[in-house]
């Protein structure tokens, strides 16, 4: 076991279809990101009245300086191993994509239950299926308290959404309404946290984006890791269990 084998609650994301890494990197990398982010949008943390639009968009620089050191994180790296099996994904350069939540009203129109694209297709784009190539992965990059527009979660969807998925590609309009249905059941919980904290997403888990409804943005990343083989019930990683025991 490794040095932070500990960090993961390998039970609690084969059971709930997640799982936080507390302090997967330091603290203050992700404060040196969120400073970068800030000098890139041409935004200040002090002067709201710049705060104009629900979401802003970033990015992180192609994995230099701190975002490299948050993708390359050892405690990551373990926990990927942990569930997705040693050798079993393929290393990040980067963090993904970088949404920024700010307390603007009305909200942006973006907060349906949905599990995200999982599965390449032979003309580049991706597509959902019911045999995903990837899990995901958000890194918070600010404090994130249940105002402040945490991803929501729906606590062990995957496997209803195991049920209803197929090998074949869902339409994304179709998607969206295929998971909210068979999912609304489900509790939900909410990806809080401090500055360097991850959580892991089984593929097929639900999740949506929250209303702002406190003071400070909220910065936060979101990548999938690609798996090295497809998921499927004969693989061997913990989560293929997400079809045992449904």
């Amino acid at each position: 076991m490794g040095a932070f084998a500990s960090m993961l609650d390998i039970e609690g994301f084969v059971s709930d279809g997640y799982a936080k890494i507390a302090q997967a990197a330091p603290r203050h990398v992700a404060d040196e990101a969120r400073a970068a982010l800030w000098q890139q949008l041409g935004l200040s943390p002090d002067d709201p009245a710049g705060w104009s639009e629900p979401v802003r968009w970033a990015s992180d620089l192609m994995g230099q300086g701190p975002f490299g050191t948050l993708a390359r994180s050892p405690a990551l790296a373990e926990a990927l191993d942990a569930v997705c099996g040693v050798g079993g994904w393929s290393p990040r350069g980067s963090l993904g994509n970088i949404p920024v939540r700010f307390p603007v009203s009305p909200p942006n129109d973006d907060l349906g239950w949905h599990i995200d694209a999982n599965t390449p297709q032979p003309d580049g784009s991706w597509a959902v299926t019911g045999r995903p190539h990837t899990v995901l992965l958000l890194t918070l990059l600010s404090e994130v308290g249940p105002d402040d527009a945490p991803t929501r979660i729906r606590v062990g969807s995957h496997r209803d959404v195991s049920r209803v998925l197929g090998p074949h590609p869902v339409e994304l309009a179709e998607m969206g309404r295929l998971i909210d249905e068979a999912t609304t059941q489900r509790p939900v919980a909410y990806a809080t946290g401090e500055p360097g904290d991850m959580f892991l997403l089984h593929p097929f888990t639900a999740h949506a984006a929250d209303e702002h409804r406190g003071r400070t943005p909220r910065f936060m990343a979101q990548a999938p890791v690609v798996l090295a083989t497809p998921l499927t019930p004969a693989s061997s990683s913990p989560l293929a269990h997400v079809w045992e025991n449904r």
